[in-house]
């Protein structure tokens, strides 16, 4: 295994990590340790070249810097990927071997489980460094940390639509959901209970079955998501979904979701507030797994009241941010990050 360190004008550190013997090729970004050890998870994707994996790795860390100020954590931003296919290219000698590159930077960086890899896969990773988290097993194990995210996210919907609608109930709203991974799906679990109505898409079609099986979802074609009808949009598949091409497509009346880095630029978040669609945070309303993977890192006891309580406390955020930029007009993007920046500045002092 080689890591190799790459200069940037933006973060702290970044490391290609590459181990021929295994097929790996990867990328871990520590965008920021002011306010503790750099946190973030690990994913395996098919980047079609390293450029782009590079490119994701950078802007995933940084929000996560973002996501942890937010949340009140004791924690920087990181993030690490993988190259490949995670159903055909992942074996115990590649996360092995990952595992190693992790340890190499002796806690400045935690992962924990993201798009493509399970609890297991930390199993195998927590073989080489004590530096995970999402395990399943432990005196301080978080376990899969994907409920705990789709509890924020609902949090995050209905106090949108609070905002929006003058009601935070969600009987009879229309909820498009984009994405049916772990998080997607224990999202629509949610909604469903709730007595929302969904409209769904995923690129794993036994996924998008299940959901209309189970929670009589409506299914649409990939591309057909950002066009329909519906009160609520929640991206909860990869980023950079909210840009000058699907922004106009928009039907709905808010925007709320897991996926990271929603926006391409600054510049989307106006180009919603502008067309009147009010946008939820995705670093603010997608905190609660990093909340709930902190309880491992941190050692927290009594982590589900812990949880609990920063999970109330992350709603809160939310809910002075639509505030805030309501009161001012202004895009709630904008107001989120003048928000954890005043955070990053008050714990640091």
């Amino acid at each position: 295994m080689k890591l190799t360190s790459i200069p940037s004008e933006t973060h702290e550190e970044i490391y290609r990590v590459a181990d021929p013997s295994v097929g790996l090729v990867g990328f871990i970004a520590l965008h920021s340790t002011q306010l503790g050890p750099a946190a973030g998870g690990l994913r395996m994707r098919p980047y079609t070249h390293e450029a782009e994996a590079l490119r994701d790795v950078e802007r995933l860390s940084e929000g996560m810097t973002y996501k942890n100020a937010a949340a009140g954590l004791p924690l920087g931003g990181g993030k690490a990927v993988i190259i490949g296919d995670p159903l055909t290219q992942k074996t115990p000698e590649l996360l092995a071997s990952f595992g190693q590159a992790i340890n190499a930077l002796a806690g400045r960086y935690w992962t924990a489980e993201d798009m493509g890899l399970t609890p297991a896969d930390m199993a195998r990773l927590a073989v080489e460094t004590q530096y995970v988290a999402g395990l399943a097993d432990g005196e301080f194990a978080s376990g899969d940390p994907s409920p705990i995210t789709a509890r924020g996210i609902f949090n995050a919907i209905r106090t949108a639509h609070r905002h929006k609608n003058g009601t935070d109930s969600l009987s009879g709203v229309v909820v498009s959901v984009q994405g049916l991974g772990n998080v997607g799906f224990h999202l629509c679990q949610l909604l469903s209970n709730a007595g929302a109505h969904l409209i769904v898409t995923d690129v794993n079609k036994t996924r998008v079955e299940q959901a209309v099986r189970d929670f009589g979802a409506t299914a649409v074609e990939l591309d057909q998501i950002y066009g329909v009808v519906a009160d609520v949009f929640a991206p909860c598949a990869i980023g950079g979904i909210l840009n000058p091409e699907t922004i106009p497509q928009l039907k709905v009346g808010i925007v709320a979701g897991g996926a990271n880095n929603q926006l391409v630029g600054v510049e989307d978040g106006t180009a919603l507030h502008e067309r009147g669609i009010l946008y939820a945070p995705d670093f603010v309303a997608n905190g609660g797994g990093i909340i709930n993977v902190a309880t491992e890192i941190l050692k927290i006891r009594k982590s589900q009241e812990w949880v609990a309580e920063k999970l109330d406390a992350l709603d809160a955020t939310m809910d002075a941010i639509l505030t805030q930029a309501r009161v001012e007009n202004t895009s709630p993007n904008a107001v989120a990050i003048i928000t954890v920046a005043a955070k990053m500045a008050r714990a640091a002092a």
